[in-house]
Formats: structure tokens, sequence, C-alpha cells
């Protein structure tokens, strides 16, 4: 890292005060029903006993994947549109740089790990059960997060190599690598094709992969009964739309040399925040099985809010006659207590005083009997 270089300067989207304000609120809208469909897909698979299947078991990761990828860049983009000193310092920007990457680069793989289930419950449905078992995908999940790791660590390595001596203005929204090698001062020819042969790598590959799976489980299809076909080309037609939304960006970015475009920020912003809000729906619009989860939550929701309010009602009128019956035993201790000790200075007066009128009696005899003593003697 160059010392002269501490921070930098995000241009966004626009430079356009007014347009800056519609910015604001059209992606603070997009990212929160981002968060929603996500975040509803994760609960339902979570809690809905019929969502067991592997495929449920990818789409939460996928889902879960979905939100965080948003967050590594939405949030930044939404508060900048209303800041006026759109800066960002270095140590968050190589931030940013990694996250990007790892929860891009996981939910390539969780969207292959989708592909390869599909492809073994429709050309091998006999050993679907023995293949996908419980144990292999929590395995092909966790390989998922550690190739993550391996290729956002080798981005992150890239990026810590640039030195920067003056120009610190990102003409983009988010850190990412492209952008930061035109502010780089050294020749980035070798470290562009290392990002090519990265980043761009990973995903033609991935993409040219599920393109082949999917050709081979449709070709497969034809031995199949018309719903076997309808329901099977149902979800892999679901599927590939994801596919298709999110690898066309991403090869179009990080497949091509260091050379930057005025449509690039448009495609990062179709490929961050709108692939992550379009996938929730595409999953819950074409399946059944989703929806009727989804749906038995929602009831299930709406019954445990009717209980808590009437469990509410119950204790508050509980409460009122509780409380009247705790003021009246209040009333009725103070009069006992109160009688009572009417009663007892009643029996200590009357106990009392004829000892003392008795005490002064005496006291008074003696001293009249000393005084006839004391006369007597005079």
């Amino acid at each position: 890292m160059n010392s002269s270089v501490t921070e930098f300067i995000l241009f966004g989207l626009t430079q356009d005060p007014g347009k800056q304000k519609i910015i604001f609120g059209v992606f603070l809208i997009l990212y929160l029903v981002t968060l929603s469909g996500n975040f509803l897909i994760v609960v339902t698979i979570k809690i809905s006993k019929t969502l067991g299947s592997p495929m449920y078991f990818f789409l939460f990761y996928l889902s879960f994947v979905d939100a965080c990828f948003s967050t590594t860049t939405a949030p930044r983009l939404i508060v900048d549109a209303l800041s006026q000193k759109k800066t960002i310092s270095y140590n968050e920007c190589m931030t940013q740089v990694f996250a990007s990457h790892f929860f891009g680069c996981l939910e390539i793989f969780v969207l292959i790990l989708m592909a390869f289930d599909r492809y073994i419950a429709i050309c091998k449905p006999l050993r679907y059960t023995t293949i996908m078992s419980q144990h292999v995908c929590s395995v092909l999940m966790i390989l998922s997060w550690v190739g993550s790791c391996i290729h956002s660590s080798a981005q992150i390595f890239l990026a810590l190599r640039l030195p920067f001596c003056g120009p610190n203005v990102i003409d983009h929204y988010f850190c990412d690598l492209q952008p930061l090698l035109k502010l780089a001062c050294m020749d980035t020819y070798v470290i562009n094709l290392l990002v090519v042969s990265n980043s761009g790598a990973i995903c033609t590959v991935s993409f040219v992969i599920l393109l082949i799976s999917y050709v081979v489980i449709l070709y497969s299809l034809r031995n199949h009964s018309a719903e076997g076909r309808r329901k099977a080309l149902s979800t892999c037609t679901s599927h590939f739309i994801v596919v298709v939304l999110f690898f066309g960006p991403c090869i179009f970015i990080y497949t091509r040399p260091a050379t930057t475009f005025p449509i690039d920020k448009m495609v990062a912003v179709f490929y961050t925040i709108g692939t992550p809000l379009l996938n929730p729906l595409i999953y819950t619009l074409r399946n059944a099985e989703v929806k009727s989860a989804m749906k038995k939550l929602w009831c299930r929701t709406l019954k445990l809010q009717e209980k808590l309010e009437t469990s509410v009602k119950t204790l508050t009128v509980t409460g009122k006659h509780s409380q009247s019956s705790v003021n009246g035993g209040r009333r009725r201790v103070l009069h006992l207590a109160v009688m009572g000790g009417i009663h007892l200075s009643g029996a200590f007066w009357r106990g009392v005083l004829p000892l003392l009128l008795d005490l002064h009696i005496e006291e008074a005899v003696v001293g009249v009997g000393g005084w006839q003593q004391k006369y007597a003697k005079g």
C-alpha cells in the first residue's frame, strides 16, 4: 500500500442532486424488498417440515448469500446518494472487494450445486437419496465456502499489491478491481491477466458447466411422463433464468481487458442488486411447494398473533380483578390493623392506667405521711 492515498472518493451512479434523491428512494426500496424476500425464504425453509429436500437446502443458502451479496454494495450506494462527501477509507475499500468477491463466488458455487442436484434427481432418480444425502450436501457446502474464501483471498492479494500515488476518484459506486486498476500508478497488464484468469475463468467455466448440465437434463426428459416433464421443466426453467441473469453481467465485466465503459455501472447494479432481488420472486412464483409452505407459515403466524392478543386481553382482565382483589385485601388488612391497634391500645390503657394511678396515689400517700411526720417533729 502506498501511504499517499488513505481514502478513495466514490463517484457513484450520478452527480446530479435531483437524480441522487431518486436513486436514494428507489434503491432503498429495492434493498429492503431484497432483504425481506430472501429472509422470508430462509425462514420458510427453516421452519417448514415439507421443504427438507436437498434442493431447498441449497435454496436456503442461495437466499442467505443473496442477502449478504446485496448488503456488500447497496447500503454504500444508498448512503452516498445523500452524502456530500462520498469517501471510503482504504481498509473499507479492500474489505468491500473481499466481501463482494466472496459472496459472489459463493453464489456461483451454490448455483452449480443446485444444477447438480437437479441432474441427479432427473437423470438418476433411483440413486438420488443415496447420492444427495444430508452429509454429502453439507460437505459440498463447506467446500463451496472454502473455495469462495480462496478466490476472494486471491483477489484481495492482487488489490493490496496495487500502488496508488495520487488520483483517488473511483468512477463507480463500490470498490472493485477493475476501477482500482485504472488508479494504480504501475503497469497493470499482468494483474489484469490474473484477474481475468481468476474471476473471468470462474464465471465462464461455471456458466459452460451449467449450460451443459441443463442440456443433458432436457435431453433426459424425453423418457419421462408428461407430468414429470412439466414439473422438471418448471424447476429447471427457474434455475436457468437465475443463471443467465447472474452470469451474463459477470462475464461481461470480468472477461475483458482492463477497460471500462459507461454502461459498466448499470451492469454491476443488475448483478449486485437486481439478481438478489429477482431470485426470491423467481423461486416463489414458479414453485408451488414454496408458495404452499409460505401460506402455511402465514396462517400459522396469524393464528399465533390471535392467540397472543387473546392472552394479552385475558391477562389484562385478570390483572384488573387481581388488582381489585389486592386493593380489597389491603383495605381489609388495614382495617384489621387499625381495629387491632385500637383494641391493643384499649387493653394497654386499661391495664397500665390503673397501675399508674395506683403508683401516683401511693406516692401521694407516702408524701403526705412524710409531711405529717415532718410537721409533727417540727
